[in-house]
């Protein structure tokens, strides 16, 4: 029942099925799971409800919940849930016979997303999220109706976990269009209660050569992002929408695709996608702007520091909605630094080795989505007027910038130690402590920038470099 049958009339693969048992749910599910071989999760035992995961060789995972029939009927059950679309069942134990109460199968066809009854909302105001990414999902229009529904409703959002909060919000951004779907729910006036952070950047203006306020630039900026990425995946379309700017990004990082693809299917959390996190970024990219904004004396907008107010924001929101750690620092890097490409592009000029290691050392493997932030961001600044120097000039800082982690990263990134700590201590007569581990990073990056390449060189620069900074002279250089 529910989106499996869904799926089913919309002839698309599934991998989530939900079943209704009159009664003995958890019991029964769980015989089930043990037939099977899977893992089986208690859901909610108050509402008798569980899940099994049975996972195939191959590693795809198909989820199967379980629940009682809530009501006296399949159809008082199927009236308590939140779309038409999603309130259709089908008996397993008779003659396959569609039980659609509410007309979902006519909406479907129709392509309109319906509130299953007037409670709906306030009944689970998730459902709000919920209808927001069904719509964009399955290309549905939401009927007045339930428009109107959605903004009586709004207000108990706050009321929502944020956990649950969370999960749809990263569902979104890891379906189709994400960008459609929050500029929907900015316009249904759920986005204040969600991420009003992004809200807030409506109406903010931005001087030349950003040609949209803040908040239609930071969508256009994901929605470039999954350009981007779609033009270098495996499963790209050469014939569709390429121009000059794609063409000449496909040039000239396309040879990348065999990193990018494996970098990004890396899970930071399981139960969220490396990507959405990317693209939640992407989002907030901007989010400092309205705070950080000012008027120079020839009257141009500047968004000074606003990278870092951003990433201030995004590690209050990130923890609100109770990413993890490990999460919340990332994402925070990856605003902080969004600019550091740019920057980084000179006319006729690459990035020096200097640059590049000290870009990576700050950023570690989080450069890699940054320097794809950037390129999203370039094109969504400029849109139709995007200068094709500068374009040229920042694919090629970027290329140069993957081409240094990737290709050369024993040479520019982290080269082999030459001297250890101990070999400082016993060669200078000097004690543990911060003045060792800042002296071995200068040499690592006199190694990265080719003007150490020995012990002896090491050892000349240590001692050059505690002379100059701390008037120290060893009693032990020879």
């Amino acid at each position: 029942m529910g989106g499996g049958v869904r799926d089913a009339l919309l002839n698309k693969t599934t991998h989530d099925l939900d079943f209704v048992l009159t009664r003995d749910s958890q019991e029964s599910s769980r015989k089930i799971a043990n037939s099977l071989n899977a893992a089986y999760y208690p859901l909610d035992d108050k509402r008798k409800t569980a899940r099994i995961i049975v996972s195939t060789p191959e590693g795809q995972r198909q989820f199967l919940d379980f629940a009682e029939l809530r009501g006296n009927s399949i159809e008082d059950d199927l009236r308590a849930r939140d779309f038409t679309i999603n309130a259709m069942a089908l008996p397993i134990s008779q003659e396959l016979e569609l039980i659609d109460p509410l007309g979902g199968a006519k909406d479907l066809i129709n392509r309109k997303l319906r509130a299953c009854s007037i409670n709906s909302f306030l009944d689970d105001p998730i459902r709000i999220i919920r209808a927001v990414r069904q719509a964009v999902a399955f290309q549905l229009s939401i009927v007045p109706e339930t428009k109107y529904l959605i903004s009586e409703s709004n207000l108990r959002l706050p009321g929502v976990s944020r956990e649950r909060v969370r999960d749809e919000i990263f569902r979104i951004l890891e379906g189709p269009k994400p960008e459609t779907a929050i500029n929907i729910l900015s316009v249904l006036g759920a986005l204040d209660y969600i991420l009003p952070e992004i809200s807030q950047l409506r109406d903010v203006p931005q001087s030349e050569p950003h040609f949209q306020d803040v908040y239609h630039h930071s969508l256009q900026t994901v929605s470039k992002l999954n350009e981007i990425f779609h033009l270098l995946s495996p499963e790209r379309d050469p014939e569709n929408g390429m121009n000059w700017a794609s063409g000449y990004l496909s040039v000239r990082l396309s040879r990348f695709r065999k990193h990018l693809i494996p970098h990004f299917a890396k899970q930071i959390n399981p139960d969220r996608t490396h990507w959405s996190l990317t693209l939640f970024a992407a989002l907030y990219h901007d989010s400092g702007k309205p705070i950080a904004s000012s008027l120079s004396e020839n009257g141009k907008i500047r968004f000074l520091n606003h990278e870092n107010v951003g990433a201030a924001l995004i590690h209050d929101r990130t923890r609100e909605l109770k990413l993890s750690n490990i999460e919340i620092d990332w994402l925070g890097s990856l605003v902080k630094n969004h600019m550091r490409p740019l920057y980084l592009t000179k006319e006729g000029k690459l990035p020096s080795r200097r640059a590049v290691y000290r870009f990576f050392r700050d950023c570690g493997e989080r450069g890699v989505d940054i320097c794809m932030i950037s390129l999203a961001d370039i094109l969504a600044a400029f849109g139709p007027t995007l200068d094709k120097d500068l374009w040229i000039c920042h694919v090629n800082t970027i290329n140069h910038l993957l081409e240094s982690w990737w290709e050369k990263k024993s040479e520019y990134i982290s080269p082999e130690k030459l001297i250890t700590g101990n070999d400082l201590m016993m060669k200078f007569d000097l004690k543990a402590g911060p003045v060792i581990g800042k002296l071995l990073s200068e040499i690592q990056e006199g190694q990265a920038i080719g003007e150490i390449n020995d012990k002896e060189s090491a050892y000349k620069f240590a001692n050059g470099w505690l002379v100059e900074n701390y008037g120290y002279i060893s009693s032990n250089t020879g």
